[in-house]
């Protein structure tokens, strides 16, 4: 039990003080991570590509494609949603109306007096607060800034990694030496493929999600479909918590514009397409490719969100499936060695028969 003891605070001692460099070196690597994510999906293209032109082109004409599609789907979303946002807005200002009408009557009985004297005292703290809120504007425009170089720099690490991906491998082989350079490039291919397999399914799963509700809420008549069904799609990479947020906005919207009986479909709509979600794509697709119980899904996404945010949410589920290649691998290898130590030598001189 000691023995145990000391080696787990090791092991913590450790953990902590390699989560605390991480943390310091964050604006460096926040963008690596995010453009080796990028750089699964691409790779694909890639690849093809390279096959009939020098990698660096490939590489480049790929990521000029991506952000196009990106640029395209942006100009496609902004007129539909400016379009109907006074729609939108009326139908919320209406709803207020209501529910202000409604909590006037029995058994509530609060005036409009009250009301706008609740509103009142909202307005003074919130001048009373000027100077917090300026600050924390600044705070916003600063991380805004901040998420904008975050992009760039992504984008340019992700340039590189799909022009010099293959070099790679035999580069950290080489670095590791010849003993450990079996086992650095077969960890490699790994966690590439935990990844790249962690991307695909959860794009799959996002698509099907994303289109079931989408055709739902356009035959319902539910403004913004497509901008939802687009914020569903890209909701879904952050797995079970991300389709359950997504879908309460879109019940949400119903409710504002259409009433309660649209809303109380479009929830019944999202339930369905989670129930087969859940026990048909996410099994099949993401179970088979990561082997990840939902319940470590569920607490790694809720730990990441805590400790970073919705970016911690969006890469919780990658970081818990990369350290789970390496236990696994960490217990072939235990096992091959426990193995070989169990073959019994020969003993004496072989006999020939």
């Amino acid at each position: 039990m000691a023995t145990w003891a000391v080696r787990f605070l090791l092991i913590g001692a450790a953990t902590v003080v390699l989560l605390w460099i991480l943390g310091k070196i964050w604006d460096v690597t926040l963008p690596v991570v995010l453009g080796l994510l990028l750089a699964t999906v691409l790779w694909p293209p890639t690849r093809l590509l390279r096959k009939v032109m020098p990698a660096a082109l490939a590489a480049l004409i790929t990521l000029l494609a991506g952000i196009g599609v990106m640029v395209g789907l942006v100009f496609v979303l902004a007129p539909q949603v400016t379009g109907q946002w006074e729609e939108v807005s009326d139908s919320a200002l209406e709803g207020i109306r209501e529910l202000q009408d409604l909590i006037a009557e029995e058994p509530f009985n609060v005036s409009n007096e009250q009301i706008d004297d609740v509103f009142d005292q909202v307005l003074e703290q919130a001048q009373g607060n000027a100077s917090s809120i300026a600050g924390g504007v600044l705070t916003g425009v600063s991380t805004a800034t901040s998420f904008l170089i975050t992009g760039i720099l992504a984008l340019v690490l992700c340039f590189f990694f799909l022009k010099d991906g293959p070099k790679f491998i035999p580069w950290l082989s080489a670095l590791a030496g010849p003993r450990a350079a079996p086992h650095a490039a077969e960890v490699s291919r790994r966690l590439w493929a935990t990844l790249s397999g962690f991307i695909k399914a959860q794009a799959a799963v996002g698509l099907v999600d994303a289109i079931a509700i989408g055709v739902g809420l356009a035959l319902l008549g539910v403004p913004f479909a497509l901008p939802l069904a687009v914020l569903i799609f890209f909701g879904a990479f952050i797995p079970i918590i991300g389709a359950f947020l997504t879908g309460a906005i879109a019940a949400l919207v119903a409710l504002v514009t259409d009433g309660p009986t649209t809303a109380l479909i479009v929830v019944v709509l999202i339930v369905v397409v989670q129930q087969l979600e859940g026990n048909v794509l996410q099994p099949v697709l993401v179970g088979r490719t990561l082997d990840l119980h939902a319940a470590l899904v569920i607490l790694a996404v809720t730990a990441g969100g805590g400790l970073a945010g919705i970016v911690g949410m969006f890469l919780a589920v990658p970081v818990l499936a990369v350290s789970v290649a390496l236990l696994r691998y960490g217990r072939e290898q235990l096992e091959e060695a426990t193995q070989r130590e169990k073959v019994p030598e020969p003993r004496g001189p072989a006999v020939k028969l």
